[in-house]
């Protein structure tokens, strides 16, 4: 990129919310569940590539409701600069009901009737936006109405004065052309001389034209392959690829061969077939990751290629499209791996890459009232209701909001439960708070889930920001049988949590009948790594200088990805807190603090009994939250 040309591409076209059915091999009438996903071409093919690393940014509109809200917001959360989504005031945005049935059955439905993408206008188009791009790729059905249709002549217009290169996706679906029942959104080819008379009028305009045979058959306005081609080739000198399904990709830049066997094939690797559904923005997503940096159509066509295959591979459109770190290994090892959707590694690349929240969270600052039992036997000790205690937490709640408003650069977080806080869970969802959420049945060892052992059911409700907290009494010298029931059900809960989106914090505390040193710790993070369970975050108790450094190492080693450690407080004095905060001055992993009674217990005893009042109870718990938060921030300082 230049000092002019700050983005690497813009996406002008259909942005929408897909709706996937997640029962496979149903048919969509007989759908109970589905899943709510980033849609339309454009958007995934933006998504993609700000995934692949570049700098993508997206033109189009969205409704003014929640919906429009999701698509701007998931743009935003990939990387892709969304200034230029506008929001329409009058019309709401599309939708796509999909469904896999079998794997050359894939029913959907385009919900889009004067939906707000449809409704760009050429004077959305700005064109110094236009000319900041290195290249504008347009979808073949935005040149399918008169109004979308000026709007991408308009934006060719700029996109041409400012040597800004104009790529077509043909992305033909004869539905939205008007060429099929509205509930027959499976068909992919029609033919159409008129649809064919119409998209040959930007063929001169182009740098780049990617599409399948079908795709070339309606702009070359022939079924044989070759006539399509050379038509296309009459009409422009753009580079032309022709996608090949199972077999690969082709890339013609001169001349048109006289046969089919003359092309020079891309292969890819052959992969299981789920879902042939966004295959080709993917495919778009990696053919641009090459072809923008001047790679080799080969690399070019490698990184298309494996695109596709993953996401043929897994379930949904965007949200299966790999980030480059995940490509890249995939590519060094295709050949091995005939099920990337059962490849351990690749998939905790895609999970740890691609599924968690962006938010770069550090110098975390976590007020912790997710105690049951220990609440419990403080209301019971005060001749407090146990109801008081949904009360207790909802106040603890407003002490925290309190407490955001003065952390500076730090950040707010909370653990709360669900037994006694669903209704302090409800106040702060949604607010960008780092939220963490327990599972584990109190004081159980072996571990026990609360709610029985069916752990994935109970995650399905839960909101995806909520990170999935689980206690672990574990030592590394527990019994042979006992650790085998502890190591089960916590990798029973981290496969529940990989198929359901949810970060994962183990919060690790030796048995206090079992003495325990440095190596414990250590040790137990270890095997929890052998077991191939991958926490995205860890909790602990304070740890000596030279335990920092082994952790630190460890996870550099084992788990690159992890988000770190939040360190815990078990009730200590505030004093030995301040303590192990200063221990862990410049570790990097340790990444904030997660305190509960130290901060809440007396002047919760208090309340409980009637001493305090709302407000007094509220500016206690403040004020000892600020006092931890300012000796957390000493040590970053020190």
């Amino acid at each position: 990129m230049t000092d002019t040309k700050t983005l690497d591409l813009i996406c002008l076209g259909r942005a929408a919310v897909d709706l996937y059915g997640e029962q496979i091999g149903s048919r969509l009438e007989d759908m109970s569940g589905f899943a709510k996903y980033l849609g339309g071409s454009s958007g995934n093919i933006a998504y993609g590539t700000a995934r692949m690393g570049l700098k993508s940014a997206m033109l189009t509109r969205v409704g003014d409701e929640h919906m429009g809200r999701f698509v701007r917001e998931e743009l935003a959360r990939a990387g892709v600069d969304t200034g230029h989504v506008i929001t329409d005031p009058e019309r709401l945005t599309g939708l796509v009901l999909l469904g896999i049935k079998d794997r050359d059955t894939f029913p959907l439905i385009f919900y889009r009737h004067d939906c707000a993408d449809m409704a760009l206008e050429a004077d959305d188009v700005d064109p110094a936006f236009i000319a900041s791009s290195r290249a504008l790729l347009i979808t073949g059905t935005h040149f399918s109405t008169e109004r979308t249709h000026q709007a991408s002549k308009t934006a060719i217009e700029y996109a041409k004065a400012a040597g800004t290169q104009v790529i077509l996706d043909i992305d033909y679906r004869p539905v939205l052309w008007g060429l099929t029942g509205l509930g027959d959104g499976e068909t992919r080819f029609i033919s159409d001389e008129g649809v064919s008379r119409h998209l040959q009028t930007i063929l001169p305009d182009l740098d780049l034209v990617v599409g399948t045979e079908e795709e070339v058959h309606i702009a070359g306005g022939s079924t044989d392959t070759i006539a399509a081609l050379k038509t296309i080739r009459e009409l422009t000198d753009a580079t032309i690829v022709l996608k090949l399904g199972a077999q690969g990709c082709t890339v013609l830049d001169g001349a048109i061969p006289d046969s089919e066997a003359d092309f020079e094939v891309h292969t890819g690797v052959k992969v299981e077939v789920l879902n042939v559904l966004g295959a080709g923005d993917a495919f778009m997503s990696g053919f641009l990751r090459g072809w923008l940096n001047g790679e080799s159509h080969e690399r070019s066509c490698a990184y298309a290629n494996a695109c596709g295959a993953l996401v043929v591979s897994r379930h949904g459109c965007a949200p299966a499209i790999p980030s480059a770190e995940e490509l890249d290994d995939y590519l060094a090892r295709a050949a091995s791996i005939p099920r990337p959707d059962l490849d351990a590694r690749l998939n905790h690349l895609h999970r740890v890459t691609t599924q968690r929240s962006a938010t770069e969270w550090q110098d975390l600052c976590i007020l912790a009232f997710d105690h049951r039992k220990q609440l419990f036997d403080m209301a019971r000790e005060a001749g407090a209701a146990p109801q008081r205690i949904k009360t207790l937490k909802r106040l603890l709640v407003q002490a925290t909001e309190r407490g955001a408003e003065r952390l500076g650069a730090s950040q707010v977080g909370v653990l709360i439960d669900d037994t006694y806080g669903q209704d302090a869970l409800n106040d702060v969802t949604g607010r960008g708070w780092w939220i963490g959420r327990p599972v584990e049945l109190p004081s159980s060892r072996p571990i026990e889930l609360e709610g029985g052992r069916d752990i994935g059911s109970r995650l399905k409700s839960w909101p995806r920001e909520h990170i999935v907290k689980c206690l672990v009494f574990f030592h590394p010298q527990d019994g042979v049988e006992l650790r085998r029931a502890q190591e089960r059900q916590v990798l029973e809960l981290y496969r529940a949590c990989c198929a359901s989106g949810h970060e994962l914090l183990l919060e690790i505390i030796p048995p206090r009948d079992m003495a325990s040193d440095d190596d414990t710790y250590l040790h137990t993070m270890q095997r929890i790594y052998n077991l191939g369970v991958q926490p995205d975050w860890w909790k602990l108790p304070p740890q000596t200088p030279a335990a920092w450094r082994r952790i630190t190492e460890l996870l550099a080693e084992r788990a690159p990805h992890c988000r770190g450690v939040v360190m815990l407080g078990l009730d200590a004095p505030a004093e030995e807190l301040k303590q192990g905060f200063m221990d862990s001055a410049g570790v990097e992993v340790c990444k904030g603090f997660a305190v509960g009674r130290t901060i809440f217990g007396e002047p919760s005893r208090k309340w409980l009994r009637g001493d305090y009042d709302d407000e007094q109870l509220i500016q206690a718990v403040l004020a000892n939250y600020l006092e931890l938060v300012e000796t957390w921030q000493a040590r970053q300082r020190a």
